[in-house]
């Protein structure tokens, strides 16, 4: 078996992490576009939570009304993504991770960006953890999924070459896992997250064998995490655990309406996959990808 390889970045193509803080917040808004069979397209505005996994004692003195691991008008608790594990440390879980996906070196610093728990509730659709080296340079991704049914899974994508640029992180993976009733399960997501910063930019296609099928984005302002600013975001949107939930069944209800077609759920996958189960595509799928896509000018199918 062959020493696991470090995949160096090209030194003008790496994503240099910003100044790092224990934990902020990101304000903005996420847009879902289905482009077939149905047009379908919705946007809510929300706010999530972007926490230093090395740095949670520090985190959770930043405001009285955050905690870390305990009950609070805000709060952040590693338990909620170390379900149906046996750990009890979210960092050594994502550690563990990325050395089964083959990661040379142990990452320097991970962060995590989520939904926190608002009154207690929380439900993320997709969290997203960002690796670096000791250069400040991602090294990994990871991205958490979880669906309506108590389901999830882990998508470990180590960073090669080529794959970061001043555009963003760029994956691409097959789709493993059920999330949506009205999508099937051979499709591919391609990836492009920006490195937290000031902004934080999130781009998803999801494409079958004759292109694109849904595009969605979010996109969030940095907000330090005080008791101003928890404020403002409980009082602008109270209820987002209930906000999120509820948007997921109320827009499936609206596709429902629309006469899409209902895809039975099959058995959950394992837990993480950490090898793309079609890296090498063939050549016509290249033109599922817009030029704009492809070349950083944003999504082609978002305002």
């Amino acid at each position: 078996m062959t020493a696991p390889v470090k995949h160096p970045l090209q030194p003008d193509a790496a994503a240099q992490a910003p100044a790092s803080l224990p934990a902020c917040l990101y304000v903005g808004d996420v847009m879902h576009q289905r482009m077939k069979p149905v047009g379908h397209r919705f946007r809510y505005k929300v706010y999530s939570l972007l926490v230093d996994l090395d740095r949670l004692d520090e985190a959770h003195r930043l405001s009285p009304l955050f905690s870390v691991n305990r009950a609070n008008l805000m709060a952040f608790h590693e338990a909620d993504h170390l379900r149906g594990t046996s750990e009890n440390s979210l960092r050594a879980h994502i550690d563990r991770l990325l050395f089964d996906a083959g990661l040379a070196e142990p990452a320097t610093r991970i962060e995590l960006a989520c939904y926190p728990r608002i009154f207690g509730q929380v439900f993320n659709p997709l969290s997203v953890y960002y690796a670096y080296d000791g250069d400040g340079k991602i090294v990994a991704m990871v991205y958490e999924v979880r669906n309506t049914f108590g389901e999830s899974h882990t998508y470990v994508c180590t960073v090669e070459a080529g794959e970061v640029s001043p555009a963003g992180i760029r994956q691409s993976r097959a789709k493993v896992f059920y999330v949506s009733p009205f999508i099937e399960m051979n499709m591919r997501y391609h990836f492009r997250m920006s490195v937290p910063g000031d902004e934080l930019k999130w781009r998803i296609l999801e494409t079958d064998e004759s292109g694109p099928l849904l595009a969605a984005t979010y996109n969030g302002t940095r907000k330090t995490v005080s008791t101003a600013s928890i404020l403002t975001c409980l009082l602008q949107i109270p209820l987002l655990p209930w906000k999120i939930v509820g948007g997921i069944h109320y827009e499936a209800l609206k596709l429902w309406l629309k006469g899409m077609r209902y895809v039975p759920r099959p058995a959950p996958p394992p837990p993480a996959s950490f090898r793309d189960m079609a890296k090498h595509e063939p050549q016509a799928a290249q033109n599922r990808h817009p030029d704009r896509w492809r070349e950083g000018g944003g999504c082609a199918y978002e305002d």
